[in-house]
């Protein structure tokens, strides 16, 4: 349940650059619209990191590593 969740937010994050990137080339630098999408990513990535941490503690998500101790 956890997987989808984190794969959708990543998702969004790319979508958020694309269209950042997108309203900075079409304001060319004026319009407030790019910072607008920095903060909606910036959220993503907060949001990304407590669904990776949340995976980890409860343990839905592991190390699997074959290196691993």
């Amino acid at each position: 349940m956890l997987r989808p969740l984190i794969y959708t937010v990543i998702i969004l994050i790319f979508l958020s650059l694309f269209s950042s990137l997108f309203f900075l080339f079409k304001d060319k630098g004026h319009g407030r619209r790019s910072v607008y999408s920095l903060g909606f990513r910036v959220s993503l990535a907060v949001l990304l990191l407590i669904l990776i941490s949340y995976g980890l503690y409860t343990g839905e998500l592991g190390n699997n590593v074959p290196f691993g101790s």
